[in-house]
């Protein structure tokens, strides 16, 4: 099978041509993959591993094409040049070093226009993308981040830049519009108190689960979510860790339990990117303990289930 390789047996995701080699060439696509194999601080057990979620990734992606007959019959990559940007190298045990070389990397996509996927790794990378979009482009940012958990610590395990921090840091992020940093679907006991009262202290929004499930059209609810995100804002960023879908469905996540359906996340998503998003990452995927990959084989379809709704919204589809 000819087929455009990362490194080793790593496919490049959905297909896409690669521009490891060259960055610069991302300007030439609509839409750049790139992992981010890392994980830092571990904040219980022996729960790790999702520094491979980007390999994984990738080699589950290799099974689909970008056709979804559910929307209409859109075939995605008839209408989106995709590229893969390869992997940020990472430094192990060297935090600083990887979060400044993440957000170097991450400016050169910002910088070429193409719309950016980033593949975790754990949900401190957020942290350094985002802050590269604020430097690159100057533009205030609003954030749809859906997770059980606010990741809001101050630190995790003593790292300020830790899995369980990025919010945190996000806060004190003058780029990023506090108001428009909406946490969706928070639930669940492994929050705490604190973490609520730091995001009201922030000015952030908090939308818990139950307002999800709740919600009588989750289109409507989308558009409503998205306009508190974009409001005052130039760009709107997604961030989605694994653990929003319930462990049923999530086997590959961190284990929380009343989570949501696959159905109600990808209509949310899809919806946002109608609505209009500038990039995204999705976080938090552990191979290692998840014998069938089918987490790793989710992600394919979460993004795109957002590109899909950006060729809605560009009149594509």
């Amino acid at each position: 099978m000819d087929r455009p390789l990362i490194y080793g047996n790593t496919p490049t995701f959905l297909h896409a041509s690669s521009v490891a080699k060259d960055l610069s060439q991302a300007a030439n696509y609509q839409a750049t993959i790139y992992g981010v194999p890392w994980e830092g601080a571990v904040t219980w057990g022996a729960y790790t591993g999702c520094e491979l979620g980007p390999k994984v990734i990738r080699q589950c992606s290799e099974r689909y094409s970008g056709y979804l007959p559910e929307l209409d019959g859109i075939d995605v990559l008839s209408h989106y040049s995709l590229a893969d940007a390869g992997d940020v190298s990472t430094t192990p045990a060297d935090v600083a070093a990887t979060m400044e070389t993440i957000q170097s990397f991450a400016s050169s996509l910002w910088t070429s226009g193409t719309f950016p996927v980033g593949l975790g790794g754990d949900h401190g990378i957020t942290y350094p993308v985002v802050r590269a979009l604020g430097e690159t482009t100057g533009k205030k940012i609003g954030i749809i981040h859906i997770d059980a958990h606010f990741d809001n610590n101050d630190e995790s395990m003593g790292d300020e830049f830790g899995r369980g921090s990025p919010f945190a840091r996000l806060y004190e992020y003058e780029q990023v519009r506090n108001k428009s940093l909406v946490h969706l679907g928070i639930h669940g006991p492994r929050n705490k108190a604190v973490n609520g009262r730091s995001a009201k202290e922030a000015g952030a929004v908090t939308i818990t689960i139950d307002k999800i499930r709740n919600a009588p059209d989750l289109k409507t609810f989308a558009r409503e979510v998205y306009e508190t995100a974009s409001e005052g804002t130039d760009e709107v960023y997604l961030s989605i860790c694994s653990d929003i879908l319930d462990y049923a469905y999530n086997p590959g996540g961190p284990a929380d339990a009343n989570g949501l359906h696959p159905e109600q996340l990808l209509t949310l998503i899809h919806e946002f990117g109608v609505h209009g998003l500038c990039g995204m990452d999705f976080v938090e995927v552990y191979p290692q303990q998840d014998q069938n990959d089918f987490s790793s084989h989710f992600v394919t379809l979460a993004v795109l289930y957002v590109l899909a709704g950006r060729l809605k919204q560009e009149g594509k589809a």
